[in-house]
Protein backbone atom coordinates (compact mmCIF):
# COMPACT_ATOMS: atom_id res chain seq x y z
CA UNK A 1 0.00 0.00 0.00
CA UNK A 2 1.36 3.36 -0.77
CA UNK A 3 0.94 6.23 2.32
CA UNK A 4 2.49 9.31 0.26
CA UNK A 5 -0.16 8.46 -2.52
CA UNK A 6 -2.31 11.41 0.17
CA UNK A 7 0.40 13.10 2.13
CA UNK A 8 1.50 16.52 2.37
CA UNK A 9 5.48 17.16 2.06
CA UNK A 10 6.74 17.08 5.91
CA UNK A 11 7.35 19.87 7.21
CA UNK A 12 11.86 19.82 7.17
CA UNK A 13 10.91 19.80 3.24
CA UNK A 14 12.10 22.56 1.41
CA UNK A 15 9.03 24.33 -0.53
CA UNK A 16 9.56 27.39 -1.66
CA UNK A 17 7.37 30.24 -0.15
CA UNK A 18 5.83 30.39 -3.58
CA UNK A 19 4.26 27.24 -4.20
CA UNK A 20 1.28 26.39 -2.74
CA UNK A 21 0.83 23.01 -1.37
CA UNK A 22 -2.67 21.22 -2.22
CA UNK A 23 -4.90 20.35 1.20
CA UNK A 24 -7.17 18.09 -0.91
CA UNK A 25 -7.21 16.20 -3.90
CA UNK A 26 -9.94 15.69 -6.36
CA UNK A 27 -11.68 13.02 -7.59
CA UNK A 28 -14.53 11.46 -9.00
CA UNK A 29 -16.73 9.79 -6.49
CA UNK A 30 -19.57 6.80 -7.66
CA UNK A 31 -21.49 4.60 -6.02
CA UNK A 32 -21.40 0.60 -5.77
CA UNK A 33 -24.32 -0.81 -3.82
CA UNK A 34 -24.29 0.68 -0.41
CA UNK A 35 -20.54 1.41 -0.96
CA UNK A 36 -19.48 4.90 -2.02
CA UNK A 37 -15.70 4.54 -4.14
CA UNK A 38 -13.80 7.43 -5.55
CA UNK A 39 -10.54 7.42 -8.12
CA UNK A 40 -7.79 10.30 -7.98
CA UNK A 41 -8.85 12.64 -10.89
CA UNK A 42 -5.74 12.10 -12.09
CA UNK A 43 -5.88 8.17 -12.56
CA UNK A 44 -9.10 8.98 -14.65
CA UNK A 45 -9.16 8.71 -18.48
CA UNK A 46 -12.26 9.05 -19.57
CA UNK A 47 -16.16 8.27 -18.30
CA UNK A 48 -18.28 7.13 -21.33
CA UNK A 49 -21.91 6.04 -21.68
CA UNK A 50 -21.89 2.72 -20.97
CA UNK A 51 -20.30 0.63 -24.35
CA UNK A 52 -21.44 -3.34 -24.67
CA UNK A 53 -19.47 -5.05 -22.24
CA UNK A 54 -18.01 -9.02 -23.51
CA UNK A 55 -17.33 -11.64 -21.44
CA UNK A 56 -19.06 -10.86 -18.03
CA UNK A 57 -21.42 -13.72 -18.21
CA UNK A 58 -21.88 -14.91 -14.25
CA UNK A 59 -19.48 -17.81 -15.03
CA UNK A 60 -18.28 -19.97 -12.07
CA UNK A 61 -14.26 -19.61 -11.78
CA UNK A 62 -12.44 -22.28 -10.06
CA UNK A 63 -12.46 -20.28 -6.53
CA UNK A 64 -16.18 -20.71 -6.91
CA UNK A 65 -16.37 -16.44 -7.28
CA UNK A 66 -18.27 -15.40 -9.77
CA UNK A 67 -16.23 -14.12 -12.39
CA UNK A 68 -16.36 -10.43 -12.67
CA UNK A 69 -13.91 -9.38 -15.43
CA UNK A 70 -15.13 -8.77 -19.35
CA UNK A 71 -13.64 -6.71 -22.10
CA UNK A 72 -15.30 -4.01 -24.15
CA UNK A 73 -13.54 -1.81 -27.11
CA UNK A 74 -12.78 1.65 -26.35
CA UNK A 75 -11.48 3.60 -29.96
CA UNK A 76 -8.75 1.35 -31.24
CA UNK A 77 -8.18 0.15 -27.62
CA UNK A 78 -9.18 -3.16 -25.35
CA UNK A 79 -9.99 -1.97 -22.28
CA UNK A 80 -10.46 -4.51 -19.03
CA UNK A 81 -13.63 -4.31 -17.71
CA UNK A 82 -14.13 -5.07 -14.09
CA UNK A 83 -18.12 -5.24 -13.01
CA UNK A 84 -17.46 -4.08 -8.89
CA UNK A 85 -20.99 -5.18 -8.28
CA UNK A 86 -20.51 -8.87 -9.31
CA UNK A 87 -17.44 -8.95 -7.50
CA UNK A 88 -18.16 -7.35 -4.34
CA UNK A 89 -21.78 -8.33 -3.75
CA UNK A 90 -21.88 -11.29 -5.95
CA UNK A 91 -24.86 -9.49 -7.92
CA UNK A 92 -25.22 -9.85 -11.54
CA UNK A 93 -25.47 -5.94 -12.25
CA UNK A 94 -27.00 -6.22 -15.59
CA UNK A 95 -30.28 -7.54 -13.90
CA UNK A 96 -30.96 -4.56 -11.93
CA UNK A 97 -30.68 -2.18 -14.97
CA UNK A 98 -30.35 -1.31 -18.42
CA UNK A 99 -27.74 -1.20 -20.19
CA UNK A 100 -28.96 2.55 -21.74
CA UNK A 101 -28.64 3.98 -18.20
CA UNK A 102 -24.74 3.16 -17.31
CA UNK A 103 -21.54 4.60 -17.78
CA UNK A 104 -18.22 3.38 -18.07
CA UNK A 105 -15.46 5.20 -16.18
CA UNK A 106 -12.36 4.48 -17.22
CA UNK A 107 -8.90 4.40 -14.75
CA UNK A 108 -5.84 4.38 -16.34
CA UNK A 109 -2.48 3.06 -14.11
CA UNK A 110 0.75 4.45 -13.95
CA UNK A 111 1.93 2.50 -16.58
CA UNK A 112 -0.69 3.62 -18.69
CA UNK A 113 -3.07 0.35 -18.84
CA UNK A 114 -6.45 0.89 -18.87
CA UNK A 115 -9.70 -0.63 -16.70
CA UNK A 116 -13.29 0.10 -16.86
CA UNK A 117 -15.51 0.28 -14.06
CA UNK A 118 -19.47 0.26 -15.24
CA UNK A 119 -21.39 2.53 -12.70
CA UNK A 120 -25.36 3.07 -12.40
CA UNK A 121 -25.24 7.16 -13.04
CA UNK A 122 -22.64 9.82 -14.20
CA UNK A 123 -19.52 10.04 -11.15
CA UNK A 124 -19.50 13.34 -8.72
CA UNK A 125 -16.42 15.41 -9.24
CA UNK A 126 -15.46 16.07 -5.31
CA UNK A 127 -12.77 17.65 -3.26
CA UNK A 128 -11.66 15.82 -0.54
CA UNK A 129 -9.77 17.21 2.36
CA UNK A 130 -6.23 15.56 2.79
CA UNK A 131 -6.93 15.14 6.78
CA UNK A 132 -9.80 13.40 6.69
CA UNK A 133 -7.71 10.47 4.56
CA UNK A 134 -5.59 7.80 6.09
CA UNK A 135 -4.74 4.19 4.74
CA UNK A 136 -7.01 1.54 4.48
CA UNK A 137 -5.86 -1.55 6.95
CA UNK A 138 -4.45 -4.29 5.39
CA UNK A 139 -6.91 -6.91 7.25
CA UNK A 140 -9.58 -5.20 6.01
CA UNK A 141 -8.94 -5.01 2.99
CA UNK A 142 -8.18 -8.54 2.38
CA UNK A 143 -10.75 -9.72 4.58
CA UNK A 144 -13.47 -7.36 2.36
CA UNK A 145 -12.49 -8.30 -0.59
CA UNK A 146 -10.97 -5.02 -1.03
CA UNK A 147 -7.45 -5.20 -2.42
CA UNK A 148 -8.34 -2.19 -4.88
CA UNK A 149 -9.27 -0.08 -1.85
CA UNK A 150 -6.05 2.00 -0.59
CA UNK A 151 -7.47 4.80 1.67
CA UNK A 152 -10.76 5.57 3.31
CA UNK A 153 -11.96 9.25 3.97
CA UNK A 154 -14.34 10.27 5.96
CA UNK A 155 -16.38 13.72 5.22
CA UNK A 156 -18.27 14.90 7.81
CA UNK A 157 -21.80 15.69 6.21
CA UNK A 158 -25.11 17.63 7.77
CA UNK A 159 -26.82 14.68 9.41
CA UNK A 160 -24.50 11.68 9.50
CA UNK A 161 -20.68 11.03 8.03
CA UNK A 162 -20.02 9.86 4.59
CA UNK A 163 -17.30 7.20 4.00
CA UNK A 164 -15.56 7.40 0.86
CA UNK A 165 -13.62 4.38 -0.21
CA UNK A 166 -10.35 5.56 -2.46
CA UNK A 167 -9.56 3.10 -5.17
CA UNK A 168 -5.73 2.79 -6.27
CA UNK A 169 -5.88 2.77 -9.94
CA UNK A 170 -2.68 0.33 -10.42
CA UNK A 171 -4.39 -2.57 -8.12
CA UNK A 172 -6.85 -2.66 -10.89
CA UNK A 173 -6.65 -5.46 -13.18
CA UNK A 174 -5.72 -3.89 -16.89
Amino acid sequence: MNDSLFSLPSASTDIPRNIKVASQIRTIAFSIGSLKLALRIEAVYKVLKQTPIYGTECNPSSNGDRNSIGIAHVGDREVTVLDLQQRLFHRDRRSETSLDNRYLVIAQTEAGKLCGIPVEAVPTLMEVPLSTIRPLPDSYRHAANLEIVSHVAVLPQAESSLTLFLLDANQLPA
